[in-house]
């Protein structure tokens, strides 16, 4: 009697220890991505955590962290950390990734894309499952693919309707394939991390920049300190949840499972609360005072044919196959 008494005792502390820390096998696994707390790439990486906690009943979690505070605020160097497994989980876009794997850059190619069903054929068909392939290459795997979106300009100095008005202004870009398009034409590109960006806007360093609506625009409060903005939906910006394949070699098969599905599902619902801020974000913006233009077919005609010389450039560096596999899925989805 004795004795049971003290195994019921010993078996209720151990249940209580389990209540308070979880699982002796529990494990936080960390995520960065480079953009602040309020917008849709930190609610999917919340989402994914959310998921995958419930799906290993506590025994993995995510830890995230925007800003890339990981890597000193270097967004570049994101993707490069997770290639050699010093972090575990990135949300991260494809022109990030160029530096360290070029053909990512494949995506954002100016005007491949006119709409979000040429975009899913693409991120959904063949061509997602071959950048996967050469991610996977690099040391990372690509998980699921969520969004940033059309990316749309944005300046001080006045409405862009034209490649013309364009020429001087001093554009803040994320990357080497935006410096071309940038200087196709005619303005001045500055490249910069995403943190230093809303200042440098602020304080007149820079006099505009490019990014998404949904994703970045609005919830990164850019219409603070922008005027106007033109939707010419010039380049498509894809993110994606990878893994370092370091990370993802330690999981068996039942976790690896788990893992998967739970990113899978948090892209989906990152990609929904990005299309729905997005087509609710002109009326948002011109409310808050931005001066809102919407290009014409022959305008964005004039600026497609402006930056053919930086599309060019890059679809050489791509690879022509990748880029003609992308067009030909673009052009069965119309």
């Amino acid at each position: 009697m004795k004795f049971s008494k003290l195994g019921a005792i010993a078996l209720s502390s151990a249940v209580a220890c389990f209540a308070m820390f979880g699982s002796a096998n529990a494990e936080t696994l960390r995520l960065s991505h480079n953009t602040g707390d309020a917008t849709t790439w930190h609610k999917g990486a919340e989402k994914f955590n959310e998921l995958l906690s419930a799906a290993t009943n506590g025994d993995l979690t995510i830890r995230v962290f925007p800003n890339a505070t990981l890597s000193g605020g270097d967004q570049m160097k994101q993707a490069e950390m997770v290639s050699r497994g010093a972090l575990d989980f990135v949300i991260t876009s494809a022109i990030n990734v160029t530096p360290l794997v070029p053909e990512m850059a494949v995506f954002s190619l100016p005007y491949l894309y006119s709409n979000y069903e040429q975009v899913d054929a693409t991120t959904g068909g063949e061509p997602g499952k071959k950048m996967t392939e050469i991610m996977a290459s690099r040391d990372i795997v690509v998980l699921a693919w969520g969004e940033n979106g059309f990316r749309e300009v944005t300046n001080n100095v006045r409405t862009i309707k034209s490649p013309e008005d364009m020429k001087g202004l001093k554009m803040r870009v994320a990357g080497p394939m935006y410096i071309d398009v940038m200087n196709a034409l005619g303005a001045n590109p500055q490249q910069m991390q995403w943190t230093e960006t809303f200042t440098a806007l602020q304080q007149g360093v820079v006099d505009g920049q490019e990014n998404p609506i949904g994703a970045v625009i609005i919830p990164q409060r850019v219409y603070e300190v922008q005027k106007y903005l033109t939707t010419w939906h010039y380049s498509y910006d894809p993110i994606f949840i990878g893994v370092s394949k370091k990370r993802w070699d330690s999981f068996d098969d039942a976790t690896k499972e788990k893992v998967q599905k739970a990113a899978t599902e948090a892209m989906i619902y990152q990609k929904e609360i990005t299309r729905k801020s997005t087509e609710e974000g002109i009326a948002f913006l011109r409310e808050k005072g931005m001066e809102v233009y919407e290009p014409t077919a022959e305008e964005l005609k004039a600026f497609r044919d402006a930056t053919k010389p930086a599309f060019d450039t890059w679809a050489a560096k791509v690879g022509d196959e990748l880029v003609k596999s992308f067009q030909d899925t673009v052009a069965g989805a119309n």
